[in-house]
């Protein structure tokens, strides 16, 4: 129940990374670097954030399983 702020907060830079890289996919079109700046500081701070939130997002992995067995 603690956690539940990071498992939101996961989710959403998780989202918006995502849709970043659709917006790179499918139109070529980096919204991170446009609006914080090529490979600024604060644009590398939200790639950061980006890949530590995805790596957290592994754990929900073992959420499942637990849920599934009734635990």
């Amino acid at each position: 129940m603690g956690n539940r702020f990071l498992q939101y907060f996961s989710l959403t830079v998780a989202l918006i990374g995502a849709i970043n890289w659709g917006l790179i996919g499918f139109f070529n079109l980096n919204l991170v670097s446009l609006l914080f700046g090529s490979m600024s500081w604060l644009s590398r701070i939200i790639y950061g954030l980006v890949g530590l939130c995805g790596l957290y997002l592994f754990t929900f992995y073992g959420q499942i399983d637990r849920e599934s067995e009734g635990i």
